[in-house]
């Protein structure tokens, strides 16, 4: 594997992908049983917006970079959760923390972790990133697509599978279509929440079928289209598809995805969707 996030740290599809994955984290705090969240690619842990790898692309800049101006009430009260968590953990604002540290950050002292991370490096480095000393967190290099195998159910029987896979293997998506199939027959139950660029609408809407058809009862999908998407341009578009989302998401997206399709947008076809793929 060749890909590294260093270059992509804090652009527009984290911001997307962590605000979703913090107001999950919110909602499942509210009940007092313990929950366990499973990070299948869980990268370095924190990325270093001054380095060399983020200035050369600037790609942080189309993202977190616009969202220090204050957005409506409303938008500001869905994007409080993700606000608070990045305050915390990078107050310096020259970082941006990947999905393991906004994991940790939303942890209560009754719930379990689990970060899965195959890449040598990122692995190193997500261990340095976290405490050497925290019961709750665990680390594993196995292959990602082994974990909903591995680890799937949890004791928990309460929490989230978030995936976000680099997308490098042409056969990505068929990969996470086999796997969603998989969780959704042996944790019916549990949250499921898949990150994917736009590049190819066809794939796309191959995953989005297998995902109705996996038994899931309930699956929304939301997207973010800065631009018009291009295969062979940089990113532009990105999903994420939640199955058994909490009740308050597709409100609370409903509410921030205007506002924030506008702020940021780079192009005139700047839009959003939010669409139910199965609703019980």
């Amino acid at each position: 594997m060749n890909y590294r996030h260093d270059f992509h740290a804090g652009n527009f599809a984290d911001v997307l992908k962590h605000v979703i994955l913090m107001r999950i984290l919110t909602h499942l705090r509210l009940k007092p049983a313990p929950f366990r969240v499973i990070d299948t690619h869980a990268g370095s842990g924190i990325y270093d917006l001054s380095g060399e790898e983020a200035q050369r692309t600037g790609e942080w800049r189309g993202g977190v970079g616009r969202m220090a101006e204050p957005f409506s009430p409303a938008s500001e009260a869905v994007l409080a959760a993700w606000r608070e968590a990045l305050a915390a953990i990078c107050p310096d604002g020259r970082h941006y923390p990947g999905s393991p540290l906004f994991i940790r950050h939303g942890l209560r002292e009754q719930d379990r972790t689990a970060f899965n991370e195959s890449h040598p490096a990122a692995e190193a480095a997500l261990r340095k990133a976290l405490p050497r000393r925290d019961d709750r967190l665990a680390i594993t290099a196995l292959d990602a697509y082994t974990i909903w195998n591995a680890q799937v159910p949890p004791n928990e029987r309460r929490g989230l599978v978030l995936v976000d896979p680099p997308f490098e293997s042409r056969d990505e998506f068929e990969r996470l279509a086999r796997g969603v199939k998989l969780m959704a027959r042996k944790w019916t139950g549990g949250s499921l929440a898949v990150w994917y660029p736009i590049k190819d609408r066809a794939a796309v809407d191959g995953f989005e079928k297998a995902a109705v058809e996996s038994g899931f009862p309930d699956v929304l999908v939301a997207e973010l289209h800065t631009d018009r998407f291009d295969a062979a341009g940089p990113l532009a578009a990105c999903g994420m598809l939640v199955a058994n989302p909490p009740y308050t998401l597709e409100g609370d997206l409903a509410t921030l995805l205007p506002e924030l399709a506008g702020r940021l947008a780079t192009g005139r076809t700047a839009r959003y969707r939010l669409d139910w793929l199965a609703k019980n």
